[in-house]
């Protein structure tokens, strides 16, 4: 009896297993994922087909774009657009990828200013939330009860206190330790907090696709922040097991914070089903500095490739130099290829990561990619004052990126993600000194894979099978 059973329950095992893997070949972003779900479902269909429906999800159905939805703000941001063009032309490549990835054009009359560290990032949002008269927009994919957690909620009530409209966005899995009290809390005194997966998305932190994991504080529609800190005290160095924390953040004016604006919106609008547009000051005022900028917004929803195409974009045309910091280093085989050919003509190739561990898996898998690409030309950086979690990138004396975008397959293509590309030689002249700081601080990998420990020896390339889905 208990064998038919266990013969009849494998059987179904089994066909499920085939159907999920029928969905990995039609479905899966990449060659490479599709293969690796096929070889694991079928093989091991009792561990592979509860693995699946925890990550197997790369595409995310029914994104509903709020600029779509608004007519007149899209006629809006079109003319404001118009009225305030790039200055430059974008070198020989122009700027036609990038505005088609992001889906906006690139705008003239913007202002950047670098926020290295903790202290300068929260400084500064905070100094920005005192000062708001109007409304304060916030979304952050980790908030932490702790410290910087409680200074943080109480400027957004001190906000709130004083009649200005404050919106915070929070992921519920990057914040899934966040207790009850403290959004209860933030809610008693008129904040309207909301669950960036109040309607779609993960719920919890078993449910890992989908994360959003941007970070956006927008001033009165007219200062916007944006980089790779989050709200916890590890953010500002207070944590002993990471030590110094070596994050960027910077800090915008002009044009492209309606941009940031308009992709918070979009958020919004997903989250809750309510459009905020009209609701918003979509005329900010232009900077003195005068700077060409675009807001990349990325994510699972996209048709196109965006995350990975925007690596590329970047690599592809740099001449001279492309250096890239990133806590992790898993990069698709689109990303590798062009990190190697951009090194093999020549270009100086940096890659910065950290020496310090706070996801092993992924930090593991890095060695994998190492030789390969150091084989080619490209430098390998390794942090060790702390641990480095920036999202920074400098094109030749042209372009620099400041965002939430990792160079992993998550961030490439199961996250929602943002970062903001500065066409201005003060920008990469800013940009270049901090990154020249930070490889002082670093030391030049010289070693292969097999002169490693041998716990990096046997488990990176274990770990590069689960590329797809870190």
């Amino acid at each position: 009896m208990w064998v038919t059973i266990s013969a009849a329950a494998y059987v179904l095992l089994e066909g499920v297993a085939i159907y999920f893997a029928y969905r990995a070949v039609a479905k899966a972003r990449t060659p490479q994922g599709s293969i690796a779900w096929v070889a694991f479902l079928i093989s091991m269909p009792w561990l592979a087909v509860p693995a699946f429906l925890l990550f197997g999800h790369t595409r995310f159905r029914g994104y509903v774009i709020a600029r779509r939805d608004s007519q007149e703000v899209i006629a809006g941001v079109g003319t404001y657009s118009k009225a305030h063009p790039a200055s430059g032309v974008g070198g020989p490549f122009g700027f036609n990828a990038f505005e088609a990835i992001a889906e906006l054009p690139v705008v003239g009359g913007n202002g950047f200013e670098l926020l290295v560290d903790g202290a300068e990032t929260f400084d500064a949002i905070f100094a920005a939330i005192d000062a708001a008269e109007h409304y304060v927009l916030v979304q952050f994919y980790i908030i932490h009860d702790d410290r910087l957690g409680q200074d943080f909620a109480s400027r957004l009530k001190a906000a709130s206190a004083r009649g200005v409209t404050v919106r915070l966005l929070f992921d519920s899995v990057g914040s899934a330790g966040l207790p009850q009290d403290y959004l209860d809390d933030l809610r008693a005194a008129g904040v309207h907090v909301v669950n960036a997966h109040a309607i779609y998305g993960p719920r919890h932190r078993f449910q890992v696709n989908f994360r959003n994991h941007r970070k956006t504080v927008v001033i009165d529609g007219q200062i916007g922040f944006i980089g790779g800190l989050n709200v916890g005290d590890e953010y500002m160095g207070r944590n002993a097991v990471y030590g110094a924390w070596r994050d960027t953040h910077c800090r915008l004016a002009g044009p492209v914070v309606m941009q940031l604006q308009l992709v918070f919106a979009e958020d919004w609008h997903w989250a809750t089903e309510t459009l905020l547009l009209p609701d918003l000051d979509w005329q900010p005022e232009p900077s003195e500095q005068n700077m060409d900028a675009l807001l990349v917004a990325t994510g699972p929803g996209d048709v196109l490739e965006t995350g990975s195409l925007y690596f590329c974009a970047c690599i592809s045309r740099a001449m001279k130099r492309i250096w890239i910091a990133s806590p992790y280093f898993v990069p698709d085989v689109d990303v590798l290829s062009a990190l190697k050919l951009a090194a093999l003509r020549g270009v100086d190739v940096r890659i910065l990561v950290p020496e310090v561990i706070d996801h092993r898996i992924p930090w593991l898998a890095a060695f994998a990619y190492f030789d390969e690409i150091r084989t080619a030309g490209v430098r390998v950086w390794r942090y060790d004052a702390g641990f480095m979690h920036q999202k920074v990138l400098l094109v030749d004396d042209e372009i620099a990126s400041v965002g939430t975008t990792n160079m992993d397959n998550r961030s490439c293509r199961l996250n929602f993600e943002a970062t903001v590309l500065v066409f201005d030689p003060r920008a990469a002249a800013a940009v270049e000194e901090m990154l020249e700081d930070d490889f002082a601080r670093a030391y030049l990998l010289e070693t292969d894979l097999n002169e490693q420990p041998w716990q990096r020896r046997v488990g990176a390339p274990f770990a590069r099978l689960l590329a797809p889905i870190l």
